[in-house]
């Protein structure tokens, strides 16, 4: 005997359309201030909890480019811009009807490198290791930095602490920056948990700092050849990109 059994659920009745949401978030925006990106994301994160019964949490992910104002014959123009590279200034916000709000800001995509200061060696070895020491090397890296904050308790907190973004943003990418070229760095390692200390040190309302920094390899390949006089002129202390 074949039994069915059918669930009812007024689905269809709680569904916001993907319409409705491209035509609301243009509205919010016109309605309430878009920067910093995390006030902005905490608003809407916070309207949906607030204004739909059925709706516990929301979650918001909003991702800034960098955008320059073009100079034209020595000035600025008034309404021409231009993508100033691939870095994005990230935020992601929680907010849970009750529990608060969530908030982590970050930076992705900014491409550094260094010709010298930066060494690897004196790590363990075994029958496995097959990479060789080094006391100088050139050390390029595509930084991914993010940082949590203290849990907000309401919007309106998230408000009396508007000032306090774009100035971990700011005091988070110089860091990253003056560490990256100042550090006479013993590891990528060494260096990343510098960094993230003095973001923590240098902004009490952060509770929590992560970086990834994957190498990006460039060698300086011109010196191969060095003895070789037919080809000096041509490669020798030339830097070239290897993938």
């Amino acid at each position: 005997m074949k039994n069915t059994v059918y669930c009812e659920f007024p689905v269809l009745s709680l569904l916001l359309s993907f319409g409705w949401l491209t035509i609301r978030f243009p509205v919010l925006a016109k309605q309430n201030p878009v920067t910093p990106p995390e006030l902005f994301g905490s608003i809407l994160a916070s309207h949906f909890p607030e204004k739909y019964p059925h709706i516990h949490a929301a979650h918001v992910k909003i991702i800034t480019h960098r955008w320059t104002r073009m100079t034209i014959d020595g000035k600025p123009h008034p309404h021409s811009f231009l993508r100033d590279g691939a870095e994005t200034r990230n935020t992601e916000v929680v907010c849970k009807r009750g529990a608060g709000i969530i908030v982590r800001s970050g930076i992705q995509g900014l491409l550094v490198l260094k010709s010298t200061g930066s060494a690897f060696h004196s790590f363990v070895r075994d029958e496995y290791t097959s990479l060789g020491e080094t006391w100088d090397r050139i050390l390029s890296t595509e930084v991914d930095a993010n940082w949590g904050w203290r849990l907000f308790k309401t919007l309106h907190d998230v408000k009396r602490n508007t000032r306090l973004f774009d100035e971990a943003w700011e005091s988070a990418r110089n860091i990253t920056l003056k560490t990256f070229a100042n550090d006479n760095s013993a590891s990528v390692q060494a260096t990343m948990y510098k960094m993230a200390n003095e973001i923590l040190a240098a902004v009490p309302d952060v509770n929590s700092v992560d970086y990834s920094l994957p190498n990006k390899h460039y060698f300086e390949i011109g010196k191969l050849f060095s003895e070789v006089s037919s080809l000096s002129s041509v490669v020798d202390r030339r830097t070239y990109s290897m993938y």
